[in-house]
């Protein structure tokens, strides 16, 4: 039975971050689905049942599957394997954060919170992501004008509380085989983790929305990745 790789993307952005591997992958005879995370936020927290909603509601009946998580949808991988029970095989963290083998986790470090108080407005609510960093910084991490505008317009405006919420990890969510794809910093200090854990780890230079900009490179790791030798 064909593996389809589950490509999720950060609920910071939104799902064309996927887009140009997902068509990679089925360029090659893969299948691919990219769940839409895009309104788990709604309705207030806890925000993680809605992930673990919003990929099972994207994957096909049966068959196997092999998770992919990119930047702080890495937190969120615990509950999706166990939402989606014996069917994952493989979960590959591409410029992802790694959650801990069990125990409670949240989407931004303590260190990272003062900087969302103060892009917060009196809502509680942030601004796009894309919005966060300067001008120049978006543009070398997406320099095709285009795809700039249409990652930019389907962001979500998520609330600080989303990045404060508690994740539970379950424990053994690590039993299957599990790998790094990381592009450069800041995730060099993830990599290292990776590699102390003893997981398989590859890098594809370029920055944090490599994915986009080099969507067969990304492919190419990502297929190499998931194999189990």
């Amino acid at each position: 039975m064909q593996t389809t790789f589950v490509l999720v993307h950060s609920p910071s952005v939104g799902p064309s971050t996927w887009a140009p591997v997902a068509e990679s992958l089925e360029r090659r005879g893969h299948a691919a689905v990219v769940p839409d995370l895009t309104g788990v936020s709604a309705g207030g927290p806890p925000y993680w049942p809605r992930v673990v909603a919003a990929v099972r509601a994207a994957v096909p009946a049966d068959g196997p599957l092999v998770l992919v998580v990119h930047s702080n949808a890495g937190f969120f991988l615990p509950v999706i394997k166990e939402g989606l029970g014996e069917r994952v095989v493989a979960c590959v963290f591409a410029d992802a954060h790694i959650p801990p083998g069990e125990g409670l986790v949240r989407t931004a470090e303590e260190a990272f919170l003062p900087f969302l108080h103060d892009l917060a407005g009196p809502d509680g609510v942030l601004p796009r992501w894309t919005d966060w960093w300067d001008e120049e910084d978006v543009v070398a991490m997406l320099p095709d004008p285009a795809v700039r505008i249409r990652v930019a317009a389907e962001q979500p405006r998520l609330p600080l509380a989303y990045y404060t919420q508690p994740i539970p990890v379950p424990a053994g969510w690590d039993t299957v085989r599990c790998s790094l794809l990381w592009f450069g910093p800041p995730y060099d200090a993830v990599a290292e983790e990776a590699a102390r854990r003893g997981w398989p780890v590859t890098r594809v230079p370029g920055m944090h929305l490599h994915q986009i900009v080099d969507p067969e490179g990304v492919t190419d790791a990502l297929l190499k990745l998931s194999r189990k030798s």
